[in-house]
């Protein structure tokens, strides 16, 4: 199970050592060690805010000391011009924590942005909206915890909490059958509590894994609404059903209507546009 608060701490630590290296010879070369300030982060963009906590976990690793005053919470509406949070702490570890606070607070704030706009889009259908491993390398954990905020689901986190048959694995494997077949197999012998999950490419494949059962959930991958309803019509709520690809801002609804009951989208991450933000000193 994944531990957040353990994985922020590496994320957070790998990302000051990327960003100080040997020494952030700019602030140590006109900065006192034991020079004290504040500053600001200021909001530039309307949207979504993401990455307060974050900001705070940032702080506190490089200076536990450093104290938060919060004027908004994750998941607030944000507006151009207010203010999210004043931090107090030595002026070094404010100038040293500025890029990797403004790089996860900008990248979060505009995942969660675009989230909440699908998930406005289906408000008062059962639909749920889900994300998907299409992720940042080593930012997985935060773009994830934006669609959190961002008022959607998460998908699995990784290869490795859920089996998802894919149609290369099938294909490789050699058919649906002998796929969910020897998953289930593989599942009972290493005593795994995992959900199954396949993925469908026609009606008939549809058919072909209700016959033989097996899974938790059948995704319908570049099915039109039209199909979606077909295949819901097969299914007839045996396991949970989950539509992909091809779905956008513009389109969602007619997806959502069909009754299916997620919809994955990994443009979520993926078509995420970073949202302007500053941190900027407060000169007493």
């Amino acid at each position: 199970m994944l531990n957040f608060d353990n994985q922020l701490e590496i994320l957070v630590k790998a990302a000051l050592k990327e960003d100080v290296g040997e020494g952030d010879h700019s602030t140590l070369s006109c900065i006192p060690s034991a020079a004290k300030g504040k500053a600001l982060l200021k909001i530039k963009q309307d949207g979504i805010l993401a990455g307060v906590g974050v900001a705070e976990k940032i702080f506190s690793i490089q200076e536990p000391s450093a104290t938060f005053i919060f004027f908004k919470q994750d998941g607030d509406p944000m507006k151009n011009g207010e203010n999210a949070f004043e931090v107090n702490a030595s002026v070094q570890s404010i100038l040293q924590c500025e890029r990797v606070v403004l790089n996860c607070m900008q990248r979060m704030c505009g995942i969660a942005t675009l989230t909440h706009q699908y998930v406005e889009k289906i408000k008062g259908y059962k639909t749920k909206i889900i994300d998907t491993r299409k992720t940042t390398p080593n930012f997985r954990l935060l773009e994830k915890e934006a669609v959190k905020i961002g008022g959607a689901m998460n998908h699995r986190f990784g290869l490795y909490d859920m089996i998802m048959l894919k149609d290369n694995h099938i294909d490789f494997c050699g058919g649906i059958e002998k796929a969910i077949e020897l998953a289930n197999a593989y599942v009972k012998a290493k005593n795994l509590n995992l959900k199954i999950e396949i993925e469908t490419r026609h009606l008939d494949d549809i058919k072909r894994v209700m016959s033989i059962g097996g899974v938790d959930r059948i995704m319908l991958d570049n099915f039109s609404p039209a199909q979606i309803e077909e295949g819901l019509n097969i299914i007839q709520g045996r396991c949970e059903t989950e539509a992909s690809g091809g779905i956008t801002l513009e389109n969602i609804i007619e997806y959502a209507k069909t009754g299916v009951d997620f919809i994955s989208i990994g443009a979520l991450i993926h078509q995420a546009k970073s949202l302007d933000l500053s941190l900027k000193a407060v000169i007493l």
